[in-house]
């Protein structure tokens, strides 16, 4: 199990991520040497926080909750992992054919209150707020989030994702297999909310690269009514994905501007969900 302390710390930078449209945000990641693998073998993640996109700069991410479904829908382990400063890293054996899921998932709360005058803060676990947080304090706001991080690969031939919804949090299920995306040719993606389409759902679409680039280079999308969006990305290379609900204010048109955008800084105090992942588009 992760600790509570490497629990929040990855929540928070996940929440701040997805409402940051600085370009020196610090955004989580997990990502993989390679997101379609043409013959058995191998494959090696990395997953840090990072400034810029996929450039590592900050810190490492832990991987204590990391969950990997094979094509099966079994569980697999990650071998020779490594714990750097900067970054994390492990393989896994992909030899089934098919398309597998790579998931850190979590949900922690955080309380602020008054006590003899004084602003007491704490942070956790959802199941201790209970005994570390007083029921009838003055001024008492307390948020939950739930985060959700992922990644995909495929070996030999993309395959329908492993894994059913849990119905908690913001969730992925997309018509069009991540594995199978090329430059200029349509997709079609699907968001949940606690296990419902997730209508009206804003999200962002960053390329790797930023370091080099000089601009975020954010590209911007709404689910319709289905939680469902279409679109067709220009170009090929590494993307991040990122979501957050509730959105504070409606995003900007599409290709245009930052997540700072959409919202305030401070989080509410109620319910947060977030939802990031990293994915490969190539060439047609």
């Amino acid at each position: 199990m992760m600790n509570s302390r490497a629990i929040v710390n990855t929540a928070l930078l996940a929440a701040l991520a997805a409402v940051s449209g600085s370009a020196f945000a610090h955004r989580p990641w997990l990502l993989p040497s390679t997101t379609l693998v043409e013959e058995a073998q191998y494959v090696t993640v990395d997953a840090a926080v990072t400034e810029q996109l996929f450039y590592i700069d900050h810190v490492a991410l832990k991987i204590d909750g990391l969950v990997i479904l094979g094509p099966d829908g079994q569980p697999r382990s990650p071998e020779n992992v490594s714990n750097g400063k900067l970054r994390t890293a492990f393989d896994v054996n992909v030899a089934q054919p098919g398309t597998y899921r790579f998931t850190i998932a979590n949900e922690n709360a955080m309380a602020s209150w008054k006590e003899g005058g004084e602003v007491k803060r704490w942070r956790g676990p959802v199941a201790d707020v209970d005994k570390q947080v007083p029921k009838n304090a003055e001024d008492l706001k307390v948020m939950t989030t739930v985060m959700r991080m992922e990644t995909f690969v495929s070996s030999q031939k993309p395959s329908a994702l492993p894994g059913k919804p849990v119905g908690k949090g913001i969730e992925f299920e997309p018509v069009t297999n991540p594995t199978d995306l090329h430059a200029g040719e349509p997709a079609r993606w699907r968001f949940l909310i606690d296990g419902k389409p997730a209508a009206n759902l804003p999200f962002s679409l960053v390329p790797g690269g930023v370091r080099y680039r000089g601009t975020i280079g954010e590209l911007r999308y709404t689910t319709d009514a289905k939680g469902e969006a279409n679109f067709a990305l220009p170009a090929a290379g590494q993307y991040w994905l990122s979501t957050a609900w509730p959105a504070a204010t409606p995003p900007a048109a599409e290709g245009k501007g930052g997540p700072a955008a959409r919202g305030p800084q401070e989080a509410p105090s109620g319910r947060r969900l977030t939802y990031s992942a990293t994915f490969e588009v190539l060439p047609q």
